[in-house]
């Protein structure tokens, strides 16, 4: 007996020793211990002290332990107390981890350990403690990663987190981001209505779409139907039931939804009506064979509603007495008129904003659009001013570029490398096609434009299948370096791809380098020399031929370079050059036929003029093309040889 009593001591004094050891090597044991009755009955009205004791300590398994918690992770041992985390066993035994170490303590039966079964709101009260842990973590990512994670789902209990983690934040950054974010929780969240006005006003002609995002539910409304007009109610407008705004027929439905009116019968359930009270052959002593007109039938349904067999009929002086006898508003769906009046105003002010931020997008839109149909014109320009020659293959020079770009890809892996390296073969490739087309074919055709027309027309047809049994008739990638990746953004209105903006600058560089050639150089010289007056040039001792030729591969050659360009922006087929060939013809024709500054009047009219059409009908990209060359055909007839009128033989003259 005595040996059994001193077994007993020794195995309680080894529990002992083995919970004072833990409690001894646990800090985060111990702040748990010490609210022990608090983590056991865990409440909304007694956790904060817990979590803020456990905020305050700032151990580094609080957070783990917070998590934990509210996934109903952590288990409590019944003969010591003691908190451990557990997964269950396949053998329903329960395993324990040490909430300090995570090292496993053992197994035990599940009636011997205890599970925190934390309720929705004290687990809800946890993830709120969560968000304000992680919003005043020493990383900056991990703040970072809170915010992101609050914006993407916000709720009203991270509203505290946010202003409890204004104080100490050293990075102006993400003070920035909590106090806005802040500002959009009060908006939809604080009980305050003055603190949610003023949230509101601070985003007065704010761009962001998160303000806009925060704004536009506070003056959604609900179109009500009552008998008088309601004194509590936030009311936005009083409707007149026959206007446009509120037809008859939908607020007599108004009316039948609030159960202020009895239901319309249809004329499927008269006829159900009519059917199923059919007896002996008659409905309300009516014989069934006289019931072919419209209003037999009518006063057969009203024997039986008078009869009180079926509901009665509702007629239109019924309806207009309903209309009048009630009063029909639309109700905003926030009660607080404080508020909704100041998002209203909040509102107005930003759709104004708003809409002068689209105007400058709409500009730049337009702007990049112009740089890619000069890039594309500006080659035909030039063999169309100085030669008079109508090239319907300029656009499979545009393609041939594109291809080019394309296969120094496959060559050279290093994207930023392979554009460089595309840009001057591509110019070279098709120079060379441009002289080999204009000594084999289009020098034979000088003066005839009718068989110039057919000739590169059919080249331009063989182009392109000559691109489908080489490359096939899928588009093929040109990837554009990852420093042109994303886009240059102003604000959440207005932004520009940097592709966009690559062609621009290639655009102006182009722009100045052809006008340094064309004025700067003996080439450009003898070029405008044949444009103006070709027999006095060939009396000066210009070869006209000579400049033809290589005026047409100048024009080719830039083509190529313009494909490599378009090619980053666009599907790389065998029909590329064919979706650019038009506005090719249109802004040499607008702008002036073989003039450089008027290329870039005429590019950027066409391209200004087709994204303000597709802005004003963007559902029918294909009509806008249709009215930008109605309106160019009207333009011609007034200004038939466009906006710069070159002298010379390009003109005419």
């Amino acid at each position: 007996m005595t040996r059994t009593v001193i077994l007993a001591l020794r195995a309680a004094l080894f529990w002992l020793m083995a919970a004072i050891a833990v409690n001894a090597q646990s800090p985060i044991q111990d702040l748990l211990q010490e609210n022990r009755a608090a983590v056991e009955k865990a409440s909304r009205k007694t956790i904060d002290g817990v979590i803020d004791e456990l905020l305050a300590s700032g151990l580094p398994q609080t957070r783990e332990v917070l998590a934990k918690w509210r996934e109903k992770e952590i288990w409590q041992r019944k003969e010591d107390g003691l908190f451990f985390f557990a997964k269950p066993l396949p053998n329903k035994n329960i395993q324990l981890f040490d909430i300090e170490t995570g090292d496993p303590v053992g197994e035990f039966d599940k009636k011997a350990v205890k599970q925190l079964k934390p309720n929705s709101g004290v687990r809800s009260v946890i993830a709120t403690a969560l968000v304000r842990y992680q919003l005043t973590d020493p990383d900056p990512r991990k703040r970072a990663e809170g915010l992101r994670a609050i914006e993407r789902g916000p709720e009203a209990s991270h509203l505290a987190a946010l202003r409890a983690a204004f104080e100490g934040e050293d990075d102006p950054a993400l003070l920035a981001r909590k106090q806005r974010l802040e500002r959009l929780l009060t908006i939809s969240y604080d009980e305050d209505s003055a603190a949610r006005v003023a949230a509101i006003e601070s985003f007065t002609g704010d761009l962001g779409v998160d303000a806009r995002a925060a704004l536009n539910p506070l003056t959604s409304t609900t179109r009500k139907a009552a008998a008088e007009l309601p004194t509590n109610a936030n009311i936005k407008a009083v409707i007149k039931p026959g206007t446009a705004r509120l037809s008859r027929d939908q607020a007599y439905a108004l009316l039948v939804a609030a159960e202020l009116a009895p239901a319309r019968i249809t004329a499927a359930e008269k006829k159900d009506a009519l059917i199923a009270n059919i007896v002996e052959g008659s409905v309300a002593g009516t014989p069934i064979h006289t019931l072919d007109t419209d209003a037999a039938r009518t006063q057969a349904y009203a024997t039986l509603a008078a009869a009180g067999t079926v509901p009665a009929e509702v007629t239109a002086a019924d309806v207009d007495a309903a209309l009048a006898a009630h009063v029909f508003f639309d109700q905003y769906d926030e009660p607080d008129a404080n508020v909704t009046d100041a998002a209203q105003e909040a509102l107005t002010s930003i759709s104004t904003k708003v809409g002068v931020n689209q105007m400058f997008d709409l500009a730049l839109d337009g702007l990049s659009l112009a740089s890619i149909y000069f890039l594309a014109a500006i080659g035909l320009a030039i063999t169309f001013g100085v030669m008079g020659v109508i090239n319907m293959a300029h656009g499979e020079f545009i393609m041939m570029g594109a291809y080019t770009g394309y296969v120094v890809q496959q060559v050279i892996p290093d994207y930023t490398v392979s554009i460089i390296v595309a840009l001057p073969l591509a110019f070279a490739i098709t120079f060379a096609a441009g002289v080999a087309m204009e000594r084999l074919v289009i020098r034979w055709l000088y003066n005839r434009p009718l068989e110039t027309l057919l000739a590169t027309f059919g080249i331009s047809i063989a182009l392109q299948q000559l691109a489908k049994n080489i490359f096939g008739t899928q588009a093929r990638p040109l990837t554009s370096p990852a420093w042109l990746d994303g886009a240059l953004v102003f604000n959440d209105v207005v932004s520009i791809s940097y592709i966009r903006i690559a062609i621009f600058v290639l655009s102006v560089i182009f722009l100045f380098l052809l006008l340094f050639v064309l004025n700067k150089t003996r080439l450009g010289l003898e070029v405008r020399a044949v444009t103006q007056n070709p027999r006095m040039a060939a009396s000066m001792g210009i070869n006209p031929d000579r400049i033809n030729m290589l005026t047409f591969g100048l024009g080719s050659g830039i083509a190529g370079i313009a494909g490599v360009a378009i090619g980053l922006y666009a599907k790389v087929t065998s029909e590329l050059g064919a979706d650019y060939i038009v506005q090719s013809f249109m802004t040499v024709v607008v702008g002036g036929v073989g003039n450089i500054w008027g290329t870039l009047l005429g590019a950027t009219m066409i391209g200004s003029l087709q994204k303000g059409i597709e802005w004003l009908n963007p559902s029918n990209t294909l009509a806008a093309q249709t009215y930008m060359i109605i309106f160019i055909i009207i333009f011609i007839q007034f200004r038939p040889k466009g906006i710069i009128a070159l002298k010379g033989r390009a003109a005419g003259d």
